[in-house]
């Protein structure tokens, strides 16, 4: 069975990172409450890899798109994600998400379609219950992207399970209408 996702540092530690295609899903949790931030980039047909020691820097374009749940809690709802405070800032508004709201009142926005990444991005290395994962290119790699996030909205965002399951399903069918990248022909 071929290996899936692994941790995206050590993915290039051990010289296991694709330079063709992949796709990356860093988390950002905050520690005082369930705000969490997903990114998930995708790449193809990398010129050059960059590592410093917190942080790896690709040169080549890619396709980025964000995850932001936000609990019932939340004291700065009405203020657009673009216009938070840095721990809180996501570079999308709400005319440019998805909105779920769980049963829970706990809300959920993704972005409709991908922002471009022109020429390089940097992905910093996860600090604390953080994570930065790699999935491989295979057949079935929205469906492991789709349990990954079902799993993770649940346990790590506190979404309820039926939600986290149903939002995971649009995400990964979202992600592979507009997150993959022409084969050559």
């Amino acid at each position: 069975m071929a290996v899936r996702a692994m941790d995206l540092f050590e993915a290039y530690m051990q010289g296991k990172l694709p330079m063709d295609e992949g796709y990356i899903v860093s988390s950002f949790f905050k520690q005082d409450s369930a705000y969490s931030i997903y990114e998930v980039i995708s790449y193809s047909a990398v010129k050059d890899l960059y590592s410093s020691g917190d942080s790896l820097t690709f040169q080549t374009n890619g396709k980025k798109m964000y995850v932001l749940v936000e609990p019932p809690t939340y004291p700065n709802k009405m203020i657009e994600p673009y216009c938070r405070e840095k721990e809180h800032l996501v570079p999308m508004r709400f005319t440019e998400a998805n909105i779920v709201v769980a049963k829970n009142q706990t809300r959920i926005m993704y972005n409709k379609e991908p922002q471009q990444a022109i020429s390089a991005f940097t992905v910093l290395r996860p600090e604390g219950m953080n994570f930065a994962f790699l999935f491989y290119s295979l057949p079935d790699v929205f469906d492991s992207m789709e349990k990954f996030f079902a799993k993770s909205l649940n346990h790590e965002a506190g979404v309820p399970q039926i939600d986290a399951t149903k939002t995971a399903k649009n995400i990964a069918e979202l992600c592979s209408k507009t997150l993959t990248w022409p084969k050559d022909e």
